[in-house]
């Protein structure tokens, strides 16, 4: 009955402004924190699909739901936010929610799981129907990634009213509007309550704003104060009142309200302040923390609980009192809640959602796709590429090598030492992960993944070999050619140059299979100067590694400066079977209410032949099967991938992937001080620990070979033709048309081809 009054009151409130509240087409109200989220800046990750093929544990599912704010519950679940897991389902009712610029309905959907190890084997809807995977709207809603893109903000951690006791929410009525569920969105009399409050206290104790004004006032990005911005917040005011129950207002003031700065990161949201302030989620506080943070509403920083605990105390005490007056709060309750000492304080220091690198990529993105809406400071929404919750699990192995590193070589121990690591799918070039520095240093700001230029050593070998596989002055190698492992020296302008081996030893005559598997330095220069190195150099330029002209010989070594992104997505050109893509962090720039500003720019371009780029594939599979790239091996998977180390060991380097996820990582010092590591010791076991996280939460992709590959079998010690399964021998893999000759073709008395 009360609530009938109350929003018929509202509603006749409204309508002494001639108020119109705008219904969505279709009819379907959006929920007042979508709605606020118009006018405001936005940055998405991507949905995360929903897909058959992963693992509920691989894909990590249950976190990645509570890190949206979803309740687990022990049955089906009936409303949206819930989610069950069961022995053979999986059962998420999704919300609802704004994505494409399509409203996506809340839907209750199914996924099927194998018994024996949680295998998602496809997804149903309510009433037991196949859902195709991939299909509209079968994902888990975006994270937002930031709400600022000059301002850092602790990752925000959405709170369900209904879920948290009411301890938790009525301190915050009693601060700033103890008649919230009496009044219809402006409050006369909480306006003389508080003039007079504040008159007899000599200073302001409480404020005279209702809870939806101080909500309107926070989200109105309009800084200009004028009779008209006030009678326009007065009537948005009543319009969100007379639209919207009680309980969401209260529910939205709580995720959005500020908490002020720790650590230099702003916090949002009751959610984000319990596990900043105490370590806990905003339903595990007790009276006494909440009362504390009601309090610190009125001036965050001037009442911050790190800065001025001594005034905050006070607020809070203040707090209780209102809580006691207003019969919310028992007067045992609030004397022991009085009692409780709060410092030391259990901080987590509210690590930003998405690191500031990866913010000021996205910032660049949109200053030049929407140059007049980033300056001007209007609302906008990004819809970005990035996995969150990959994000940041990426983010705390960074941390935790570097930490292991310094520990287990005491040399590194008072180095700067950084790193830097992006995934992209390989299909597309959207960057999933991007972690562009130390994560332990929060006010690094230099994206090393994308400014960073370093010597990438040996891990542009496998470039060389496009070239080497494909075209090659018209005479292409394959993997069983036999070429020379020894001394060399080029004759340049500068000089002779005589390139050695990493190790000091030379082992003769060797196959270009094996010279890539151990990361032999001298035949991959007798391959450059056979097929040419110019030509050699434009096909890795082609590739996406922007070499000088004329390129230096040495190019061939990696002695030329790249950056961790260029790596990755030329990389990308082997799963891509010769296509090279562009990377892409940002899919979508739209206004706040979902039109289209720009798509992403995405784009493919054929580099090089499907078999001379799956060729140069399969020996990077054995790189990290038997070779340098062992390390990076991860069990379960078949991962393929280059190590690389510079000169001095000033950088190591491991750049690979599994199936079409492919990830490059970079450690080294940013002034080029020598690690003494190389891409084995330093790169290689990052780049494993960050794709055991990343490769189960995408389904396994098999590369399927062209139909230009073929098979025969070679002599091991000849590299020519013989006959199936002949002792000596082994099978691999050739362009067709570029197989080698017959050993019977041969006189007895005729050289072996050996390229020198």
């Amino acid at each position: 009955m009360l609530r009938g009054t109350l929003r018929t009151r509202r509603l006749a409130a409204v309508g002494l402004f001639a108020v119109v509240v705008m219904v969505p087409a279709g009819g379907a109200r959006a929920g007042l924190e979508d709605e606020l989220g118009r006018s405001e800046v936005r940055v998405l990750s991507a949905p995360y699909p929903l897909s058959p093929g992963v693992t509920v544990t691989g894909a990590a599912l249950p976190e990645r739901l509570e890190r949206l704010g979803y309740q687990r519950i022990h049955d089906r679940p009936e409303r949206p936010g819930e989610f069950f897991w069961g022995l053979d389902r999986f059962w998420i009712y999704r919300r609802a929610h704004d994505y494409d610029g399509e409203r996506v309905e809340a839907r209750l959907l199914g996924l099927e799981l194998s018994r024996e190890d949680g295998t998602v084997l496809g997804v149903i809807d309510a009433d037991q129907r196949p859902v195709a995977a991939g299909g509209e709207g079968v994902w888990l809603e975006p994270e937002v990634l930031a709400e600022s893109l000059t301002e850092r903000r602790a990752r925000r951690r959405p709170i369900e009213l209904a879920q948290l006791p009411e301890h938790v929410w009525r301190p915050v009525l009693a601060a700033e509007d103890s008649r919230f569920f009496e009044h219809s969105g402006l409050d006369a009399r909480g306006i003389a309550r508080a003039l007079l409050a504040n008159a007899r206290a000599g200073k302001v104790v409480q404020g005279g704003s209702t809870i939806t004004q101080q909500l309107i006032k926070s989200r109105d990005l309009t800084p200009k104060r004028s009779f008209g911005r006030k009678l326009s917040e007065a009537v948005r005011t009543l319009e969100v009142e007379a639209e919207y129950d009680k309980e969401e207002i209260l529910q939205a003031y709580l995720n959005h309200v500020y908490f002020g700065h720790l650590d230099g990161v702003g916090i949002y949201g009751l959610g984000a302040a319990a596990r900043a302030y105490f370590s806990k989620a905003a339903a595990d506080l007790d009276l006494a923390q909440a009362a504390v943070l009601a309090a610190m509403i009125q001036g965050p920083n001037r009442l911050s609980l790190v800065r001025h605990p001594q005034a905050a105390r006070e607020r809070q005490v203040w707090v209780l009192g209102r809580m006691e007056e207003l019969g919310w709060a028992t007067a045992g309750e609030v004397a022991a809640a009085r009692g409780k000492t709060l410092p030391p304080l259990a901080l987590s220091p509210p690590a930003p959602r998405g690191d500031r690198q990866l913010i000021a990529w996205v910032a660049e993105v949109v200053r030049l796709e929407a140059p007049d809406r980033f300056e001007e400071g209007r609302g906008f929404l990004v819809e970005t590429a990035f996995d969150a919750a990959l994000q940041d699990a990426a983010t705390e192995v960074v941390e935790t090598h570097l930490a292991d590193l310094r520990r287990e070589h005491p040399r590194l121990k008072n180095l700067p030492l950084s790193a830097a690591v992006v995934t992209l799918d390989a299909r597309t070039g959207e960057v999933l992960v991007h972690v562009a520095g130390d994560p332990a240093d929060p006010d690094d700001a230099f994206d090393r993944v994308r400014q960073a230029r370093r010597q990438p050593g040996s891990a542009i070998k496998p470039l060389v070999l496009l070239e080497a596989f494909g075209d090659c002055n018209d005479d292409p190698l394959y993997p069983a050619r036999r070429i020379e492992d020894g001394p060399i020296t080029l004759e340049l302008e500068s000089g002779p140059w005589q390139p050695t081996n990493f190790s000091p030893t030379f082992r003769g005559t060797v196959t270009l299979r094996d010279a890539l598997v151990a990361s032999l330095n001298t035949p991959f220069v007798r391959v450059a100067r056979h097929c040419g190195f110019e030509p050699t150099a434009l096909r890795i330029r082609r590739a996406g590694v922007p070499l000088p002209e004329p390129a230096p010989p040495a190019f061939v070594l990696g002695a030329v400066e790249t950056t961790p992104l260029a790596m990755a997505r030329s990389f990308a050109v082997f799963p891509n079977l010769g296509e090279r893509v562009r990377a892409v962090p940002v899919r979508r720039i739209a206004r706040p209410g979902g039109s289209l500003v720009a798509h992403g720019r995405s784009g493919r371009r054929r580099v090089v032949d499907a078999a001379s780029a799956y060729l140069v594939l399969d020996l990077l599979r054995d790189a990290v099967a038997r070779g340098t790239g062992q390390a990076a091996a991860l069990e379960g998977f078949t991962a393929w991938g280059k190590t690389g180390t510079s000169d001095e060991r000033r950088d190591a380097w491991f750049v690979g992937g599994i199936g079409e996820l492919l990830t490059a990582v970079w450690v080294g010092v940013d002034d080029g001080t020598p690690l003494g590591l190389t891409g084995s010791d330093a790169a290689a076991p990052l780049w494993h620990d960050v794709m055991a996280r990343v490769a189960p939460s995408r389904p396994a992709t098999a590369i399927e070979r062209p139909v230009r590959v073929t098979t025969a079998w070679v002599q091991d010690d000849t590299g020519l033709r013989v006959r199936p399964h002949r002792p000596g021998s082994h099978e691999d893999l050739f362009r067709r048309g570029a197989e080698p000759l017959h050993r019977r073709l041969l006189r007895a008395d005729e050289p072996v081809p050996v390229l020198r």
